[in-house]
């Protein structure tokens, strides 16, 4: 018990229970991470092996955060030896042992999303669909909800019921035959994989079965079809599985998380234990609360009641502004009262709104203002083009079969291949189906570009033939991906792509960052492979790939992306109908999720909350009127009322200025 008498009653009871079916609600702010990491430290000290342990996050940070906590509690050795990862890296790790068996080798690569809507472009062509008869994006998005909810090509075309749908499952079915061609995996299939390899094999299954006896699952809320499935396989002959997450922060049936896996938790695992952590050690009580409000308003959840022993706090100011500028400036002229009038750091504030389109007013004040600001999930340093391009020169070296990085980076830099040459690529495959890096290499190519291409190309293919045996013998990674991008022409060439001096050098930068980022894989990790770090660059999620900011900053994002973060001060603007819930809830009757949303942004502030709306906004260059959102309507007077901007600005009364005064003199003298 004396690793546990840290813990709260019930953070020491879900802890505590180590066998059978768990589950436990955790309220925001209510120290979820602290249960499950505790909960593992108490499984290895009474004797329960690691390697029989599975922890699985939706992040990577939350797994890096929770191995660390662990090695704190018991041993970095003993923390290393449990599996604590995302569903995904989860997935790759399996796949890489058996994927052989369905058909792929294991040097697979993992397609990014770039990769995936060219391959879906092409699914389309080769159909020989019209390019304006069909959305691409959506496209793509239907082929991941049909993997997520295990759904196979052929499936997919006996469900189709009109001719969008049919044309959507014939894309799904080329696209899925393009990716074996190619032996890659997209990001959707890591998962989809796994459960046709353990239903197809079941000695694999078993082989899972016995090793991971005990299953924690972090963020329950959030899981998918497919994840579930995953899941109730490996869960079938052992029940010992605790899943911590809350119903009321479900905000992902967007993407395909379904809800009703947490809400009927016990009747999918039997005889389940339940418990209910309401301690919020995150909040004031006034803005738990107001959370309870808002949530209890939903029929179709877990009951739960946030509290805290941080006392009432503050009011919350519900802000009412003339149009959407007021609003910006409101909440910019809050933020500089607050920063010199309490001398606090930009860092402790947090700008939150429902679509991304809101920021773009916002970010201008805050300019003017000279106010520094980041905004979250915003293009990231490994979404940039050099990057991508440098990753799939490197994606080659692995998988000489991966068409679209071949595509990406064979006139890049430009060595006289244009688009004549690559429809002439494309024609030749027609007839002879092997992959583009050996169809470069025939005559029937060669003989159809110039002499100067044909020399670049032939460069070209004998520097990555070079480097196949150099990477896999050579011990220093970093050093040998900077000899290969510069032999390969692409660390210097870059520096002929852009006419602008300073852009080029500044993209050639970036490269050596990369680089860096190689060296820095190098020395943290101990199985170090082109293949393992091209891995785990895949495999980052936005925490690893948000960009650091030099110096305090005020946060911008949506809500979505406030999920788990905490801030002083908190502004959510924006609460309008049709902004704030948004107007497709009412169109896809997801109103439910939308007050979850809600419920999220309000429980991301510790001690100060503000809500604003607008009484008029421009849209499509017209100003229009706008109506309150209804959501405000469940924040009890008490908590909070309707304010004009002018009257949150109070001036400080004459024992403020007293105070202040004294505290002047004794610093400075009378």
């Amino acid at each position: 018990m004396s690793l546990l008498e840290g813990l709260n009653d019930t953070q020491r009871e879900a802890a505590a229970t180590l066998n059978g079916p768990v589950l436990v609600l955790a309220g925001a702010g209510t120290g979820k991470t602290r249960v499950i990491t505790y909960r593992i430290a108490n499984m290895l000290e009474n004797h329960i092996k690691a390697e029989n342990i599975l922890a699985v996050t939706f992040t990577n940070k939350a797994a890096k955060e929770m191995q660390e906590r662990i090695g704190t509690l018991i041993s970095e050795e003993d923390a290393k030896a449990v599996t604590i990862g995302t569903f995904h890296s989860f997935c790759v790790r399996v796949l890489h042992q058996d994927i052989t068996k369905i058909g792929f080798t294991r040097n697979f690569t993992i397609a990014i999303q770039g990769d995936q809507k060219g391959i879906v472009k092409q699914a389309l062509a080769e159909l020989c669909y019209h390019r304006d008869d069909i959305d691409c994006d959506k496209v793509a998005q239907d082929i991941s909800n049909y993997k997520n909810s295990l759904i196979n090509p052929t499936e997919a075309k006996m469900e189709a019921v009109n001719n969008i749908e049919v044309k959507s499952a014939n894309i799904y079915e080329r696209y899925q035959q393009i990716l074996k061609n190619q032996n890659m995996l997209d990001f959707d299939d890591l998962l989809y994989y796994v459960i046709k390899l353990w239903e197809e094999c079941p000695k694999v299954l078993k082989k899972y079965q016995e090793l991971y006896r005990y299953i924690l699952v972090d963020e329950y809320q959030d899981t998918n079809g497919v994840q579930f499935r995953m899941l109730e396989l490996l869960t079938k002959t052992n029940q010992n599985i605790c899943v911590v997450g809350d119903d009321d922060q479900s905000i992902y049936g967007w993407r395909g998380a379904v809800v009703d896996y947490i809400l009927n938790f016990q009747d999918y695992f039997k005889n389940a234990k339940v418990v209910k952590l309401e301690q919020n050690y995150r909040s004031t009580n006034n803005i738990l609360l107001a959370a309870n409000n808002v949530i209890s308003v939903n029929k179709n959840r877990h009951s739960k009641a946030l509290w805290s022993a941080k006392g009432a706090g503050a009011d919350i100011a519900i802000i009412r502004n003339n149009n959407a500028e007021a609003e910006a400036l409101f909440v910019v002229d809050a933020i500089l009262e607050e920063r010199f009038g309490y001398k606090t750091s930009y860092d402790n504030f947090a700008i939150l709104y429902r679509s991304n389109h809101l920021s773009r007013i916002l970010e201008m004040e805050l300019k003017k203002a000279r106010i520094p600001y980041k905004i979250v999930g915003g293009q990231s340093f490994y979404q940039r083009k050099e990057i991508i391009d440098a990753i799939a020169y490197l994606k080659l070296i692995v998988n000489y079969k991966d068409d679209q990085s071949l595509f990406r980076i064979l006139n890049v830099p430009p060595r006289g291949i244009g688009d004549k040459s690559i429809e002439t690529l494309k024609e030749i495959q027609l007839t002879d189906k092997r992959p583009f890096y050996e169809l470069i290499q025939t005559e029937e190519f060669l003989l159809k570009i110039s002499s100067k291409a044909r020399k670049e190309t032939e460069n070209f293919i004998a520097t990555i033939e070079k480097y196949k045996d150099i990477f896999f013998t050579e011990d220093n990674l970093s050093q040998t991906v900077n000899d290969y991008l510069s032999d390969v022409g692409y660390l210097n060439g870059i520096l002929k792509i852009y006419k602008k001096r300073e852009e080029s050098e500044k993209r050639q930068e970036n490269i050596y960052e990369l680089i860096n980022s190689v060296d820095y894989y190098e020395r943290h990790n101990s199985d170090i492979s082109l293949i393992n770090f091209l891995e785990k660059f895949s495999l980052m999620d936005q925490n690893d790939k948000e960009e650091g900011e030099d110096g305090e900053s005020v946060t911008l994002m949506t809500v979505h992306a406030s999920k788990g973060l905490e801030y002083p001060f908190v502004f959510v603007v924006g609460l309008e109908k049709g902004l704030f819930p948004h107007f497709r809830s009412v169109e896809e009757n997801s109103e439910d999720e939308e007050r979850r949303l809600f419920y999220v942004a309000i429980t991301r502030a510790q001690e100060n909350l503000v809500i604003s709306f607008a009484m008029e906004r421009n849209k499509y260059g017209k100003n229009e009127r706008q109506i309150p959102s209804h959501f405000l309507d469940d924040i009890p007077e008490e908590l909070g009322t309707v304010m004009l901007a002018d009257q949150y600005f109070t001036p400080p009364t004459d024992e403020d200025l007293g105070a202040e005064m004294d505290k002047i003199i004794a610093k400075f003298g009378s």
